[in-house]
């Protein structure tokens, strides 16, 4: 698939508080990880990959698709019932005001960061044992700017632009050069209180 065919796929903006809070599950996270990451998968593959049982899996795929995160794809066969991500990115607004959506959107928020730290730590534990050239990756970083709201803005757009291409690999594996292996890129800006100091 190529770049532009890739930009053209549906993105979701999350604006119900509702599908927000049945996304924000650990497990339902990670099925629809791995929807994303190994596309059209079947209840039992999903559970054996998340470690989980069937019965938990299914359930876990059917309240995903109850709020449009994935649905059916086309059988392989008649006893095969793969499940496939509706959508490659999900989006929310950081300026809602709305009580019930501010809720629904911290809790979602605070899911992935949990997720995002336990998948960190796992990786600290067996970084030894990777392949030598992968050992130097992964880990944790603080930068520290000033920059306005339209800077901050613009930052975040150039960073989508390099990783535009990486992420079009998600739906073509053919276009995934030797030795390419899944990433997770969680990316973190906090706004600091204003000291006062001018400093």
């Amino acid at each position: 698939m190529s770049l532009e065919s890739w930009r053209e796929l549906p993105r979701r903006k999350l604006d119900d508080p509702v599908a927000m809070r049945a996304f924000a599950h650990p497990v339902r996270l990670a099925l629809h990880e791995l929807l994303m990451r190994s596309g059209a998968t079947t209840a039992a593959d999903a559970a054996r990959e998340v470690g989980i049982s069937q019965a938990l899996a299914s359930y876990h795929l059917r309240q995903l698709a109850r709020y449009g995160f994935v649905e059916q794809a086309e059988a392989r066969d008649e006893r095969e019932r793969p499940w496939r991500a509706t959508t490659l990115s999900q989006e929310w607004s950081n300026t809602e005001s709305d009580p019930e959506f501010s809720a629904a959107r911290g809790l979602l928020e605070q899911v992935i960061i949990e997720r995002a730290l336990a998948q960190l730590a796992e990786w600290r534990e067996r970084r030894a044992q990777e392949p030598e050239e992968w050992r130097g990756y992964g880990g944790v970083g603080n930068s520290y700017l000033y920059v306005t709201p339209d800077e901050l803005t613009e930052l975040e757009n150039a960073i989508g632009r390099l990783m535009e291409p990486l992420m079009a690999r998600i739906t073509d594996p053919s276009e995934r050069p030797e030795g390419a292996r899944p990433v997770l890129s969680a990316h973190l800006l906090v706004p600091l209180p204003v000291t006062g100091t001018g400093d």
